[in-house]
Protein backbone atom coordinates (compact mmCIF):
# COMPACT_ATOMS: atom_id res chain seq x y z
CA UNK A 1 0.00 0.00 0.00
CA UNK A 2 1.79 3.31 -1.04
CA UNK A 3 1.08 6.85 1.58
CA UNK A 4 -1.94 8.22 -0.59
CA UNK A 5 -3.41 4.80 -0.20
CA UNK A 6 -2.84 4.38 3.89
CA UNK A 7 -4.08 8.19 4.63
CA UNK A 8 -7.31 7.45 2.78
CA UNK A 9 -7.71 3.94 4.40
CA UNK A 10 -7.19 5.74 7.41
CA UNK A 11 -9.64 8.36 6.85
CA UNK A 12 -12.27 5.66 6.27
CA UNK A 13 -12.31 5.24 10.06
CA UNK A 14 -15.61 6.39 11.55
CA UNK A 15 -14.92 9.93 12.87
CA UNK A 16 -11.95 10.60 11.43
CA UNK A 17 -11.15 14.27 11.13
CA UNK A 18 -7.46 14.29 9.38
CA UNK A 19 -4.48 12.16 9.06
CA UNK A 20 -0.95 12.50 8.09
CA UNK A 21 1.97 10.47 7.84
CA UNK A 22 5.09 11.90 9.53
CA UNK A 23 9.22 11.76 10.10
CA UNK A 24 9.73 12.60 13.56
CA UNK A 25 13.59 13.00 12.93
CA UNK A 26 12.66 16.21 10.62
CA UNK A 27 9.27 16.67 11.54
CA UNK A 28 7.74 16.94 8.14
CA UNK A 29 4.61 15.30 7.10
CA UNK A 30 5.31 12.82 4.00
CA UNK A 31 1.48 13.22 3.47
CA UNK A 32 -1.91 14.45 4.98
CA UNK A 33 -5.37 14.27 4.44
CA UNK A 34 -8.24 15.62 5.96
CA UNK A 35 -7.69 18.44 8.75
CA UNK A 36 -8.76 21.62 7.84
CA UNK A 37 -9.42 25.31 9.32
CA UNK A 38 -9.62 23.47 12.62
CA UNK A 39 -6.92 21.52 12.43
CA UNK A 40 -3.73 22.63 10.34
CA UNK A 41 -2.15 19.13 10.50
CA UNK A 42 1.71 20.47 9.30
CA UNK A 43 1.23 22.16 12.74
CA UNK A 44 0.23 18.85 14.35
CA UNK A 45 3.00 17.32 12.27
CA UNK A 46 5.58 19.25 13.77
CA UNK A 47 3.89 19.41 17.33
CA UNK A 48 3.79 15.67 17.53
CA UNK A 49 7.10 14.82 16.32
CA UNK A 50 7.91 16.64 19.79
CA UNK A 51 5.64 14.41 21.67
CA UNK A 52 7.57 11.05 19.85
CA UNK A 53 10.58 12.59 20.55
CA UNK A 54 10.10 13.16 23.95
CA UNK A 55 8.90 9.81 24.59
CA UNK A 56 11.13 7.87 22.90
CA UNK A 57 14.53 9.87 25.04
CA UNK A 58 12.34 9.27 28.04
CA UNK A 59 11.98 5.48 27.18
CA UNK A 60 16.49 5.76 26.63
CA UNK A 61 16.43 7.11 29.82
CA UNK A 62 14.89 4.85 31.83
CA UNK A 63 16.67 2.16 30.06
CA UNK A 64 13.32 0.59 28.96
CA UNK A 65 14.23 -1.65 25.87
CA UNK A 66 10.91 -1.69 24.62
CA UNK A 67 9.32 -0.13 21.40
CA UNK A 68 6.27 2.30 21.26
CA UNK A 69 3.12 0.71 19.58
CA UNK A 70 1.04 3.97 19.83
CA UNK A 71 0.21 7.25 22.05
CA UNK A 72 -2.74 8.35 22.88
CA UNK A 73 -4.19 12.24 23.68
CA UNK A 74 -7.44 12.65 24.77
CA UNK A 75 -8.94 16.20 24.47
CA UNK A 76 -12.72 16.98 25.26
CA UNK A 77 -14.22 16.58 22.04
CA UNK A 78 -11.48 14.43 20.34
CA UNK A 79 -8.50 11.75 20.39
CA UNK A 80 -5.07 12.28 18.46
CA UNK A 81 -3.58 9.01 17.98
CA UNK A 82 -0.04 8.24 16.88
CA UNK A 83 1.15 4.88 16.12
CA UNK A 84 4.77 4.17 15.64
CA UNK A 85 5.87 2.28 12.39
CA UNK A 86 8.35 -0.36 12.99
CA UNK A 87 12.01 0.74 13.29
CA UNK A 88 12.53 -1.15 9.83
CA UNK A 89 10.44 1.50 8.22
CA UNK A 90 12.91 4.43 10.00
CA UNK A 91 12.04 7.32 12.35
CA UNK A 92 8.17 7.55 10.99
CA UNK A 93 4.66 7.66 12.40
CA UNK A 94 1.03 8.02 11.60
CA UNK A 95 -1.30 10.72 13.24
CA UNK A 96 -5.07 10.22 13.03
CA UNK A 97 -6.91 12.99 14.60
CA UNK A 98 -10.84 11.91 15.43
CA UNK A 99 -13.60 12.74 16.34
CA UNK A 100 -14.33 11.52 19.79
CA UNK A 101 -18.27 11.14 19.97
CA UNK A 102 -18.04 9.31 16.33
CA UNK A 103 -14.98 7.14 16.91
CA UNK A 104 -14.30 3.77 17.78
CA UNK A 105 -10.62 4.08 19.79
CA UNK A 106 -10.48 0.62 19.95
CA UNK A 107 -11.32 0.10 15.93
CA UNK A 108 -9.21 3.32 15.01
CA UNK A 109 -6.27 1.41 16.52
CA UNK A 110 -6.60 -1.99 14.42
CA UNK A 111 -6.67 -0.42 11.12
CA UNK A 112 -3.83 2.14 11.95
CA UNK A 113 -1.92 -1.34 13.45
CA UNK A 114 -2.85 -2.87 9.61
CA UNK A 115 -2.40 -0.09 7.75
CA UNK A 116 1.43 -0.32 9.53
CA UNK A 117 1.58 -3.92 8.70
CA UNK A 118 0.33 -3.05 4.95
CA UNK A 119 2.32 0.84 3.85
CA UNK A 120 5.09 0.70 1.25
CA UNK A 121 7.67 3.32 1.74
Amino acid sequence: MNIESALKEAMSVEGAIGVALVDYDSGMALGTLGGGRGLDLEVAAAGNTEVVRAKVRTLSMLAIDDAIEDILITLGTQYHLIRLLSSSRGSLFLYLALDRGRANLALARHVLKQIEGDLQV
